[in-house]
């Protein structure tokens, strides 16, 4: 049996506490996980979650109506990061107006973000909004379905950053995911050369 850090509650050879950069951000997150991800050793969310500082994360693939209500808060007050809303044509907008109160993230394959969706009406009903293309995505470990796709830590540190109008606060916790990203592909590396 592994032993576990008992902070990030991964095996203590792959612990990330070291790259956890504790982050105040304005705009709350909540993130919408998929069981199969949660166990996803190169995930990005429990990075992300132990950094942000208003960061809730829900695991499930079929969330309760009244507490998905409960989460999502009035209509209005949730926007939902998903690529099938226009994406802003310049770095610095359009933004969706009225901003909201919370930025919502599903997390999982892009299947399984998609099956997320499709069950849950209050989350299609949220206002949607897609990331501009501002830089090469971070998030090599991974294979991506289309170019430009990014990391659930990626994806809400460029939509905070752009919708606080601070994309500087988010670099910090965004360098750090690109060194814990270096990590664990020299150790992927590592484990594959012979002995």
């Amino acid at each position: 049996m592994r032993l576990l850090c008992p902070r990030c509650q991964r095996p203590l050879p792959a612990c990330l506490c070291a790259w956890v950069r504790p982050t105040a951000n304005r705009l709350p997150v909540l993130v919408l996980q998929h069981p199969q991800e949660a166990g996803q050793a190169k995930g990005s969310v429990r990075l992300l979650g132990l950094s942000l500082q208003a960061c809730a994360v829900q695991v499930g693939d079929a969330f309760d109506p009244a507490a998905l209500a409960a989460w999502l808060g009035p209509p209005g007050a949730s926007l939902l990061l998903y690529p099938d809303a226009p994406a802003a044509p310049a770095p610095a907008g359009p933004l969706p107006l009225p901003l909201p109160q919370r930025l919502v993230l599903l997390d999982g394959t892009w299947r399984q973000a998609r099956g997320l969706l499709r069950s849950h009406p209050a989350l299609q009903a949220l206002p949607r909004w897609a990331l501009p293309d501002l830089a090469p995505p971070r998030y090599s470990i991974r294979r991506a379905q289309q170019p430009g796709q990014r990391s659930t830590l990626e994806a809400a540190c460029t939509a905070l950053g752009l919708l606080e109008g601070r994309p500087a606060h988010y670099a910090p916790l965004l360098d750090a995911f690109s060194g814990w990203v270096s990590q664990v592909a020299a150790r992927a590396m590592a484990g594959s050369r012979p002995r």
